[in-house]
């Protein structure tokens, strides 16, 4: 999935302001400047245009974490990190917004995509591990899109 659908995704979903992103992204280290994140936020056909790079995802997906659940002071952050695959998307929202796997199977549910226990928590292994499946894009589309009705009816 295109990383700048996934910041709008999330944009819409929390319905967050410009300079909001920019805070958030702060959160994990990463100073952006408002017009850059506003130019992540228009579609390819219009002007100033400019793709969102898997290090600003992955500095936004890890200022989210602590966006929502605060920053724990007892241990060190752990060191951002990409690419940024589909599964780390939905780990990191998981984290965030403190996902049970009976959420995930609601949050599926109501975007009208089922899956079975077993296939969900094989895209939330590591990868290597013998059990684990890549997240489609697909898969991810309907995550966003059923969270966002849980958390913006």
């Amino acid at each position: 999935m295109i990383n700048n659908d996934i910041l709008r995704s999330v944009r819409y979903m929390l319905d967050l302001s410009d300079v909001k992103l920019v805070e958030i992204i702060a959160l994990a280290g990463r100073t952006l400047a408002k017009e850059e994140v506003q130019s992540c936020l228009k579609r390819e056909e219009e002007d100033g245009f400019a793709e969102c790079s898997d290090e600003v995802l992955a500095y936004f997906l890890d200022g989210l974490v602590i966006f929502k659940r605060g920053k724990d002071e007892s241990r060190q952050a752990p060191e951002v990190t990409w690419p940024v695959s589909n599964n780390t998307v939905l780990k990191k929202l998981r984290v965030a917004f403190e996902l049970k796997e009976d959420d995930l199977h609601g949050i599926m549910t109501a975007a009208g995509f089922e899956v079975s226990k077993p296939e969900l928590s094989a895209l939330f292994r590591k990868e290597g591990h013998k059990n684990y499946r890549g997240c489609g894009d697909q898969f991810l589309r309907n995550f966003l899109k059923g969270l966002t009705l849980r958390i913006r009816p």
